[in-house]
């Protein structure tokens, strides 16, 4: 990798996620965005009843298929496969796919792999507010009009994106929703799962489809000077709500059987073990902390005096 090439700006964010994986900070953002506007409830059409709105995503989402598709060409996007079609029948009658997130682009990895087996045919994207109220440019056009679901930091916003969402679930249609939160730009590992996602889909009683995109380096580089990833998009079994369970209890019964199929899948592609950089820090305290009660102990029946331990 020629250094001179190397983006600043990504290598800080290559820094952060080595921090935050330390600490365990897996839902906190990487990126370094500028504080967005609140968004509030006139500002969205989540289900585009508006002409205007109708209009906008179907000029949107032309524009953005042809984008990139270019990409593709140009091999600047590569997917290199996906395994586990045959899954996709769990789509028929609407459903809730996660998957991991690591790029601006992943999410139309996603649809490019599946838009032949949505009845409906689109996608329906859960994004973050700030890529909805802030973001400039072309992707700022993407992320407005592109079947985009935001999430909102104003509670009557939020209310009427929960609404939405349950009545697109309801209708058959497909949402995509990143439990891990925030992305993390070009991280392999499946991070731990918010719980928001698997309540949606156990209320609107459709499945959750898990998927996990695996990446390895092109030989060429990107604009930033770190390599393009070629990448496979893998659609594992899918999960039922348990309706003998709490609301509560089904969502996280969904949320553990989601996580531990994109884990064994990680393990199965990167033949690794799943392991985080918090974990060796919180099995080294406890190491310390077995050795400190050990002292302790020693220090307690030695000759019957208590003395001082280092604990």
């Amino acid at each position: 990798m020629d250094e001179m090439k190397i983006s600043k700006g990504r290598q800080e964010v290559l820094n952060r996620i080595a921090e935050y994986e330390k600490k365990g900070w897996f839902d906190k953002d990487v990126e370094n965005d500028p504080a967005a506007p609140e968004l509030l409830p006139h500002q969205v059409d989540y289900l585009y009843e508006k002409f205007l709105s109708r209009l906008g995503k179907r000029i949107a989402n032309f524009f953005a298929n042809r984008y990139f598709l270019r990409q593709i060409k140009k091999k600047r996007l590569v997917i290199e496969g996906v395994t586990g079609k045959e899954r996709l029948s769990a789509l028929k009658d609407g459903a809730v796919i996660i998957c991991n997130h690591f790029s601006p682009f992943d999410n139309y990895v996603v649809y490019h792999c599946i838009k032949d087996s949505m009845p409906k045919k689109e996608l329906y994207k859960v994004i973050r507010e700030g890529n909805y109220t802030n973001f400039p440019g072309l992707y700022g056009y993407f992320f407005r009009h592109c079947n985009t679901l935001p999430l909102s930091s104003n509670r009557r916003t939020m209310m009427k994106f929960m609404s939405a969402v349950n009545v697109l679930l309801k209708r058959g249609e497909t949402v995509l929703i990143y439990p891990e939160q925030g992305m993390w730009w070009n991280y392999k590992k499946p991070r731990p799962f918010k719980i928001g996602a698997f309540k949606m889909a156990y209320r609107a009683g459709v499945p959750v489809l898990p998927s996990f995109i695996t990446m390895t380096d092109d030989k060429r580089l990107d604009k930033d000077g770190y390599p393009i990833q070629r990448m496979t998009y893998h659609i594992l079994p899918p999960i039922y709500p348990d309706f003998s369970l709490s609301e509560k209890a089904g969502a996280e019964q969904m949320k553990n059987a989601a996580f531990e199929l994109c884990k064994a899948k990680y393990e199965e592609v990167y033949k690794t073990k799943l392991f985080y950089t918090c974990d060796e820090k919180n099995a080294l305290d406890g190491k310390e902390k077995g050795v400190a009660i050990q002292r302790i102990e020693r220090s307690i029946f030695d000759e019957g005096v208590l003395v001082r331990c280092d604990a």
